[in-house]
């Protein structure tokens, strides 16, 4: 794992005439005609590129190439048809997840039934990936700005930052919104001579279908969105307080969960007053990482308690273990590594012509902590305020901006959500369902994020009805399944989230 609000005002539907409004793309011949080869490594897809307009407001001029992938139905008799697949992000690659890796597991029935077709959206992975200065990105505040000289830093950053990635990348990234995204999705469509396709999409990948749905309703056979944005949101606070509740809702649950789960590192312990004692050290500058002899900030102690939350079959016990040793200062490994720093950089490229943020300076950030600390006692922010402050200063039009949804010729839509979600909260999942009038919603009622791979039964309920067009019972609940035992895997096994900062 982003008003006072323009929502429905006259700027808003200005900004997104260009590229809302209807662009021709010729459905392709009834049998797909993309030249496919063969890719990947530990596991077999077949790959291709595909030209797409630079812009989509000159569907005619410049193209660039982007990057697909396919993995053939494997009970072809019984096909459907295909399947298009976004793993979220900004910035996640679907073809590294879904067809070079198996996002969607070789048993499930959407592997039988459908070809699983995902892509590189622009700006992302083999699609002219957004790249920019590795010592500038790595110079980016770590601090929330809440003195004017941190406001005025921040800003200055951001503005160098662009104009670096602008310079790295070229013309593209001033094109990489999800407008385009969607529009490059219907090409991909065309080009595979389909009349109509499904999709499967999971955190920012929800954004991008509700889009799809607006643009091109009549072209979707199904839909399921699991774990969804709201991109009607235009307050900044209301951003960081729905985030920071389900930050706090998590931990409260692992802390249960701790107290009567024996193997938990933690067990016997009042799990509350070792967070809140730990984190009253590192905000004092007293807290030392027994891992490697440093101090440890507020910040990063808050960064590997959320990201854990995303997984907590995966994730809880070894956090734990971490939270116990730095009660105790017994030296083991880091529980959640912080992603290295890289040179690419489309998350924040993508996000920033997504959403517009009206920051009035420093105060108005304190203002939205000392509220936030009454919202959440114990973990007090969401990681996530760098979706706001990375936006300030961008030097990038917001083409994409905020608004409530206007689905119209769209199937029936099985939204999935959970109690608590750190990256994608269930108040934006019950917004945009609303938004959605022929949503249906499914609930699980655990922790974590993604719930296709979480829950057996919400599982079921999304391959049943991609296969059969069945949708549960409105408001149907799965019930919450919680980790027993601890992992074989280590806790930073497989990609971890990217923590927005600065």
């Amino acid at each position: 794992m982003r008003r006072r609000s323009t929502t429905g005002s006259l700027l808003v539907a200005t900004a997104l005439v260009s590229l809302c409004a209807p662009v021709a793309v010729a459905n392709a011949a009834p049998t797909d005609s993309i030249a496919w080869s063969e890719c990947g490594d530990k596991f077999k897809g077949e790959c291709a590129t595909i030209p797409v307009p630079l812009t989509w407001g000159k569907p005619g001029g410049e193209k660039i190439n982007l990057a697909i992938g396919r993995l053939k139905a494997t009970d072809p008799a019984r096909r459907i048809g295909v399947l298009l697949a976004n793993p979220g992000g900004p910035g996640g690659s679907g073809i590294t997840s879904y067809i070079t890796g198996r996002g969607i597991p070789d048993d499930s029935e959407l592997r039988k039934r459908f070809d699983i077709i995902s892509w590189d959206p622009r700006g992302v992975g083999l699609s002219n990936v957004v790249k920019c200065d590795k010592a500038l990105l790595g110079r980016g505040p770590s601090a929330v700005p809440v003195t004017d000289a941190e406001f005025k830093a921040l800003l200055a950053h951001n503005a160098e930052l662009g104009a670096d990635c602008r310079k790295n990348t070229g013309p593209l990234i001033d094109h990489v919104d999800t407008v385009h995204t969607v529009r490059d999705m219907d090409a991909i469509r065309a080009a595979l001579g389909e009349e109509k396709v499904n999709f499967l999409g999971f955190s920012y990948g929800t954004q991008i279908g509700q889009q799809y749905a607006e643009l091109f309703g009549k072209r979707l056979r199904a839909m399921v969105i699991d774990s969804n944005m709201d991109h009607s949101i235009t307050s900044a606070y209301q951003y960081l307080e729905t985030a920071t509740r389900d930050l706090e809702g998590s931990f409260t649950e692992f802390a249960d969960w701790c107290e009567r789960t024996q193997p938990c590192a933690l067990h016997g312990k009042d799990v509350r007053a070792v967070w809140d004692g730990l984190y009253a050290k590192a905000e004092a500058g007293k807290l030392t990482d027994p891992a490697n002899g440093k101090s440890l900030t507020a910040s990063a102690l808050r960064d590997e308690l959320f990201v854990a939350m995303y997984k907590p079959e995966q994730r809880w016990f070894p956090l734990a273990t971490r939270l116990a040793a730095l009660n105790t200062g017994e030296r083991v490994a880091a529980a959640a590594a912080a992603p290295a720093e890289l040179a690419e950089n489309p998350y924040q490229a993508i996000w920033c012509q997504d959403w517009s943020w009206r920051v009035n300076g420093a105060a108005e950030f304190r203002s939205m902590l000392k509220r936030l600390e009454r919202v959440a006692p114990h973990t007090r922010l969401s990681p996530f305020w760098g979706d706001i402050t990375s936006c300030l200063g961008w030097p990038a039009k917001v083409t994409n901006p905020q608004h409530r949804l206007a689905v119209k010729d769209a199937p029936p839509i099985l939204m999935v959500t959970a109690k608590y979600d750190v990256a994608t909260p269930r108040d934006w999942n019950l917004a945009a369902a609303k938004q959605i009038k022929n949503a249906v919603l499914l609930n699980y009622d655990g922790v974590g994020h993604g719930q296709f791979s979480r829950s057996k039964c919400a599982r079921g309920h999304i391959e049943t009805y991609l296969t059969s067009l069945r949708l549960p019972a409105p408001n149907t609940h799965c019930a919450a399944e919680w980790p027993t035992t601890p992992p074989a895997q280590r806790m930073d096994d497989g990609a971890l989230p990217r923590v927005p900062q600065g």
